[in-house]
């Protein structure tokens, strides 16, 4: 993952109605949503919404149904026209594109997958996942070549002749994700692709998309109202209520220090030791650590990773930074008081 912004978003405000900008101009900042409504008669989509995504990583955009995540998704590709705000992609805002560029970014440096598959049904798996090489103008034979390529990484080997109606829900949820894939995006959108899946389906897709970006590195947004499905897949976490970003941060960041009662909410059936890391719980090494060592951990170890180790060991574990150096240490107590969702 680079450190460069991929995207990034400043200020961006969506208003529905008849008169957005008349609207925004006379706004009230310090109304809600709904007295904003009262008074107006506008929605507002999003509010005054920044952030930055990196070159290369999974940002989660989740929230409950109603909060704004779709619509801001939809305004970074201008699926939406945005009311007001910068839009930076390789830092061109894109706000300031015309009909024609917009064409090429989402033709050639942007794919979304849906919910709804929205396959073909007339057309084979393989001439779905060549659909939009097909549309770049690319012949045949090179864009069948390139389908069954990614045909392959999905893990549908055997199935390009088959028709969609013959594949069971997470199958086709891979020819959709083999689809914007195909065309070798620089920034894949994910709208709640995985939600109408059966749980287990569901949990093999998130397997396999973390599997791929691993792989591929792309710059990914996925959008979720499931904040387990959220910390799993995220590097970082935009979470939304009312059109607003109410908290930004890294799934441990969010699960260790949520930013109100409706974050704390999200968190309160997360598996903390499967989140927290060594370096958010650990305590100044003693100077007998220090002295004589002990048994070693990361400081960016995961604690459900200790739990074994500090049960063999009595005393407590030292923890090392990236260069070796002993900067804390853990004992069993902290890891099973960590491990109490409550705290």
């Amino acid at each position: 993952m680079s450190d460069a912004p991929k995207i990034v978003c400043r200020n961006i405000w969506k208003i529905f109605g008849t008169y957005p900008q008349r609207t925004l101009k006379n706004l009230d900042h310090s109304l809600s949503r709904a007295e904003v409504q009262e008074q107006t008669g506008h929605v507002i989509g999003v509010k005054d919404v920044s952030f930055e995504i990196k070159t290369g990583e999974t940002f989660v955009v989740m929230g409950l149904s109603g909060s704004g995540k779709s619509t801001l998704v939809r305004c970074i590709s201008r699926l939406i026209e945005p009311t007001a705000g910068e839009m930076l992609i390789d830092g061109e805002d894109i706000m300031q594109y015309s009909d024609a560029q917009l064409t090429e970014l989402r033709r050639f440096r942007m794919s979304m997958v849906f919910q709804h598959f929205g396959l073909f049904p007339h057309r084979k798996v393989i001439d779905n996942i060549s659909f939009g090489l097909e549309i770049r103008g690319m012949d045949k034979q090179a864009r069948r070549e390139k389908a069954m390529q990614v045909l392959e990484k999905v893990g549908l080997h055997g199935w390009a002749e088959h028709y969609p109606r013959e594949l069971s829900g997470g199958m086709q949820q891979r020819v959709g994700l083999a689809r914007a894939m195909a065309v070798d995006p620089e920034i894949l959108i994910f709208d709640e692709p995985f939600s109408a899946l059966d749980p287990l389906i569901r949990r093999e897709m998130q397997d396999e998309l973390l599997n791929i970006q691993a792989e591929v590195q792309k710059t990914m947004i996925f959008i979720t109202h499931d904040f387990l499905e959220a910390i799993k897949m995220g590097d970082h976490i935009a979470i939304m209520k009312d059109g607003e970003v109410v908290q930004i941060g890294t799934p441990e960041e969010i699960v260790a220090d949520p930013a109100d009662d409706y974050v704390r909410e999200f968190t309160e059936d997360v598996p903390r030791y499967k989140v927290l890391s060594v370096g958010k719980v650990m305590r100044e090494a003693s100077d007998e650590v220090q002295r004589n060592g002990a048994e070693c951990c990361r400081e960016d170890d995961k604690l459900d990773k200790l739990i074994d180790l500090a049960i063999r060991t009595r005393g407590p574990l030292a923890v090392l930074d990236g260069e070796g150096r002993v900067v804390g240490e853990i004992d069993q107590a902290m890891i099973l008081k960590a491990m109490d969702s409550r705290t």
